[in-house]
């Protein structure tokens, strides 16, 4: 069941409404497309109440000084661990909620009208899982999944929550605030008793199946992707400053290939010096419009 309640705003940075101008433009860049390869960022999941790093004012990095967890630190660090999944399972409840909006269904139906050639996703929210989209990759991986560093054995994010609650009974913390990947702040002295489960078969470390800070995306799945990229005609990067070269690398591709780019964002991206069309509206306010 998709929500079609009015978008959360309180992460959306300030915009003009979209310009009939624009949407005209936009309107024909996709019709002119026949495999349109699409990109997609946090900004397409503001909207959705999901915060991104990086937007003027209300991102994360504006917002506080907190960073989030670097890779080597997770695996290194048994009490690095334990305060991500402290904070992790505090706020899993409320992130596993959130649910689609109107950008995400726009990419879905493209897909089913076979406009859409492939979807990438920077995102690890599930929310293009839960609009339906299939013809898609998660190039960051998913919250939703957890597996073993050792044996690499996987169990649903959800299914822990059980094993967390089991381990940790009586544990109670009080959050202060979200930040975009689904965990929320706690102080040190919250997450000091907090148990953290092994891995069931093996016993060892469990990490979210998403590529943190720090880390590298498979060669396998980045092949993969550019050979979709290949098959297609243009690309549009929704939501998205492209600051992360895991994505910008597919931009920089389309570009040498010489297809038409265009860039649908709340601010300035890595793309606006060489994009055929850049726009400044919310993802979820002007897709809609495009038939």
């Amino acid at each position: 069941s998709v929500s079609r309640a009015s978008p959360n705003l309180a992460f959306v940075p300030a915009c003009l409404p979209p310009d009939p101008v624009e949407v005209e433009e936009l309107q024909r860049f996709v019709s002119n497309s026949k495999r349109l390869f699409v990109m997609t960022g946090a900004g397409i999941s503001t909207e959705s109440g999901i915060p991104d790093y990086r937007s003027e004012g209300v991102g994360l990095y504006a917002r506080t000084d907190r960073r989030p967890i670097q890779h080597a630190e997770f695996v290194r660090s048994a009490s690095a661990r334990q305060r991500y999944w402290a904070r992790n399972f505090v706020g899993w409840p409320q992130f596993s909620s959130h649910q689609p909006n109107k950008a995400h269904l726009v990419l879905r139906d493209w897909e089913k009208l076979c406009k859409l050639h492939w979807l990438v996703t920077q995102n690890v929210d599930a929310l293009h899982t839960k609009a339906g989209s299939q013809r898609m990759t998660e190039l960051h991986g998913c919250t939703h999944r957890v597996f073993c560093l050792a044996c690499g054995d996987q169990i649903l994010r959800s299914e822990l929550q059980e094993h967390f609650e089991a381990l940790n009974p009586t544990w109670k913390a009080e959050a202060f605030g979200v930040a975009p990947d689904g965990d929320v702040f706690l102080m040190d002295e919250q997450v000091r008793n907090f148990q953290v489960p092994a891995c069931r078969k093996c016993g060892g470390i469990l990490k979210p199946d998403v590529t943190f800070f720090g880390d590298t995306v498979s060669q396998e799945k980045v092949s993969f992707v550019h050979q979709r990229l290949a098959e297609s005609d243009s690309m549009l990067v929704a939501g998205s400053s492209m600051q992360v070269y895991s994505g910008y690398r597919f931009a920089l591709a389309a570009r040498e290939k010489k297809l038409p780019i265009a860039v649908l964002n709340i601010g300035p991206t890595r793309l606006d010096h060489f994009a055929s069309l850049k726009l400044n509206s919310r993802c979820g306010e002007l897709l809609p419009l495009i038939v």
